[in-house]
């Protein structure tokens, strides 16, 4: 971090709690900074990867993670080794509950616990917005196996043992953040890529002939709102997914989504100018997530102009509303393109601040 940002953040920080919108209770609002990464980066080293995550993004970093290691650093396994008093090991068919704590917990908190030192070392004084992902209750139900072998998202029982222990789990890990990083406004990521799926009843069974039955909307929202709520600043649901629930996750208490912009339809934009109108921060994935050629940064922000202007938005609203991401987490793709991917995120933003229209 230059010392010139740290500055900056000192001006724009302000002691109150924030509220779960985003606002503040004082008088300086909460700044976020103008793009930041999705969450996974390719390869195994947990310093590399803090470096390009801070590097890239001095006013709204993220805490990286490294799937390429193995089981217990992939998107599922980490926020697993983060439950209390629940425990999971591999199978081959993947992440199912155990008794006790393993081979595999010990394994993913282990790897957490390296990646928090990395990041500590690498945002030593500073002071601003920085991200950190978590998989959220639906996702965490969809993808984690019970006993018998079928997923924890068929059993409303263990839907709710599991979105109250990843509870307990999320408010200790952001307690350990903020004595690692004091000066940190943490927004809280939760990572659900199967929540369209769970809500429409097309995740498959442990035999793959059948599906689970939707989950009534009421149910997932009031889960995303138990699991929110443990943060005491913004929180944000991410999904690469198409058709993203934006009413919902707004009414869950949300602050921003972060989507994949590419795959929104005409049907979503009445959504997305009212949350818009409401204070919802966008996070746009508008940069391909695996190795493709990179056009100007102007151009990868072309059609969030133009879907302002479709919307009869005020362009100087853009920079304020609009954080610029990859399209989704970066694991797939080369050392070298992902760097490069994280700086022309960072200039596209620039781009939409300097020229809105």
């Amino acid at each position: 971090m230059s010392e010139t940002n740290h500055e900056k953040n000192r001006e724009t920080r302000t002691d109150h709690t924030d509220h779960a919108d985003g606002t503040s209770t004082g008088n300086t609002p909460f700044t976020w900074g103008g793009a930041t990464g999705v969450g996974s980066l390719p390869g195994g080293d947990a310093r590399e990867a803090a470096r390009a995550a801070t590097g890239s993004f001095e006013d709204f970093p993220f805490l990286p993670e490294l799937p390429a290691r193995g089981p217990g650093a992939d998107m599922i396994g980490r926020t697993l080794g983060m439950l209390v008093e629940m425990y999971a090991h591999v199978e081959p068919s993947g992440w199912r509950i155990s008794d006790r704590p393993g081979r595999d917990t010990r394994r993913a908190r282990s790897w957490l616990g390296e990646d928090l030192d990395a990041l500590e070392e690498f945002t030593q004084g500073y002071e601003g917005a920085l991200k950190v992902q978590v998989v959220g209750p639906w996702t965490l139900a969809a993808g984690l196996e019970l006993r018998g072998g079928e997923a924890a998202l068929g059993d409303p029982g263990a839907r709710r043992d599991l979105a109250g222990s990843l509870a307990e789990g999320l408010r200790d890990h952001l307690a350990d953040l903020r004595k690692r990083i004091p000066g940190a406004r943490i927004v809280l990521q939760l990572d659900e890529p199967s929540l369209t799926a769970v809500l429409r009843g097309h995740v498959r069974t442990a035999s793959g002939y059948r599906t689970h039955r939707a989950v009534d909307r009421q149910v997932v929202e009031s889960a995303l709102r138990e699991v929110i709520a443990v943060h005491d600043g913004p929180a944000i649901v991410h999904s690469c997914a198409p058709d993203v629930p934006f009413a919902l996750l707004r009414r869950a208490g949300v602050a921003g989504v972060s989507f994949d912009f590419s795959l929104l339809t005409e049907r979503d934009e009445e959504t997305i100018g009212e949350a818009v109108e409401a204070g919802t921060k966008l996070l746009a994935g508008v940069v391909p997530s695996t190795d493709a050629p990179l056009s100007d940064p102007g151009g990868s922000v072309m059609g969030v102009r133009t879907l302002w202007r479709r919307l009869g938005l005020n362009p100087g609203t853009l920079a304020e509303s609009v954080v610029v991401t990859p399209t989704c987490g970066l694991a797939g793709a080369s050392p070298a393109y992902a760097r490069a991917a994280l700086a022309h995120c960072a200039r596209a933003a620039r781009s939409l601040a300097d020229n809105p229209e």
